[in-house]
């Protein structure tokens, strides 16, 4: 009988188990988890909602030292068998501008009918256990553990194969602490440096700090030196610290990537995006001549939020008081770049604890994308947020995690 030890109780770690579990009814199976239940990071996924696919899927909405291999593991578990997959466990499902959720929208739903049904297969979960190392024993393993809150008690758990998925740095209070990473390396395993993503970012000497608590349509555009990075368009929310929002969250990433390489990182803010710079010159001119005596934070009203004016006058060097037949040509260029081109010079991402995922993780180039083993570690197989994959926000972080279980779970019971 083999003997397969999971480690890591997350979205990746569940469906291994399930997977493994399901293909061969004799193996035995763990899971050796460090929070006190499995699953507790999928409750807060979708904003409580579990947004756990998404119907366009594809390399396009991921970041890799190697898409090549994402898109082969991509390939083999995509949309359609995550949805049949969670219609087998019970869960219906829901689409909202092709971005899936249970039919409930309740993610715990899903946590508990997972975990119910880890039960019912005979899976051994064990919780409250973490992972000090794994050490090579013959053809197998041996995994030393401590109980939570000991540092000195170490238990000994042998087994045939192991499921490297101990998720990476982000949300550290749901169960992520990195120590996923110092396993692989142990392993023989390389890590592609680990930052934040799916993050608020830091602004340095805050232009926008009194605007904080707004929240308006803009385009986001992250430059590296002078290079964009990456760009998106959403609900912005400026904060008294900086900018966040699904825009922000999209680009972060490289935001995060730039800094770790200490190159000067500046966000562009284009707070009208759907109009071109040219017809935002031509109504400030036709403005001008139409309202002559009223002061330009009245008609900037019409446009912006009340506490955003201010602000965006200050960065363009415009008075308060002055009137729209005072305007020059170079106060009308000044203003229409303050409005599609305001920067800002990002000083941090918010840190690992405020990260919905992480970028970085164990080379792609180290794993068989055809059944997620180890190309350095015979028996070994590593899955979900470790390995160097992030997505954007929409499912597509789940996704990865459940193609790459998949296939670990599959393969681990069937090589």
């Amino acid at each position: 009988m083999k003997k397969i030890v999971i480690i890591g109780g997350g979205a990746a770690g569940m469906m291994a188990a399930i997977t493994a579990a399901r293909e061969d009814k004799k193996a035995d199976i763990h899971i050796l988890e460090h929070k006190e239940l499995v699953g507790k990071k999928i409750l807060s996924t979708g904003n409580g909602r579990c947004n756990y696919t998404n119907e366009k899927m594809g390399i396009d909405f991921y970041y890799s030292e190697n898409l090549e291999v994402v898109r082969q593991v991509l390939g083999q578990f995509g949309t359609e068998d995550t949805l049949k997959f969670f219609r087998e466990l019970g869960i219906f499902s829901k689409s909202k501008n092709g971005y899936y959720y249970p039919r409930s929208e309740q993610a715990a739903v899903v946590r508990e009918l997972f975990a119910l049904h880890l039960e019912s297969l005979g899976v051994h979960v064990h919780a409250g256990l973490h992972v000090s190392s794994i050490k090579r024993e013959g053809a197998g393993f041996r995994i030393s553990v401590l109980e939570a809150g000991q540092t000195k008690k170490t238990a000994q758990i042998k087994a045939d194969k192991v499921i490297l998925c101990a998720g990476g740095k982000a949300a550290s209070v749901l169960g992520s602490d990195g120590s996923g990473y110092d396993l692989a390396k142990g392993l023989g395993h390389t890590i592609v440096p680990v930052v934040p993503a799916l993050v608020q970012l830091r602004v340095k000497a805050h232009p926008l700090k009194k605007a904080s608590g707004v929240r308006t349509d803009a385009a986001v555009h992250i430059y590296e030196n002078r290079k964009l990075m990456g760009s998106d368009t959403g609900e912005l929310q400026i904060t008294d610290y900086g900018i966040s929002g699904i825009p922000v969250f999209q680009v972060s990433r490289h935001a995060a990537k730039g800094l770790y390489y200490k190159r000067p990182v500046r966000a562009e803010i284009d707070f009208l995006p759907e109009l071109q710079k040219d017809v935002v010159t031509s109504m400030l001119r036709f403005w001008k001549k139409r309202h002559r005596q009223r002061q330009i934070p009245e008609l900037l009203l019409g446009a912006f939020n009340k506490k955003l004016v201010p602000c965006l006058l200050k960065y363009a060097g415009i008075p308060m008081h002055l009137k729209l037949g005072e305007l020059n040509e170079d106060t009308i260029e000044r203003l229409t770049c303050t409005c599609k081109n305001f920067s800002m010079n990002i000083e941090a991402a918010n840190g690992f604890e405020n990260a919905q995922v992480c970028a970085g993780g164990v080379r792609l180039k180290e794993i068989n994308p055809a059944t997620m083993e180890s190309l350095r570690c015979e028996n070994l197989y590593l899955a979900g947020e470790l390995l160097d994959a992030d997505g954007i926000c929409g499912g597509y972080n789940l996704q990865w995690a459940w193609a790459t279980g998949y296939l670990a779970g599959l393969h681990a019971v069937t090589d």
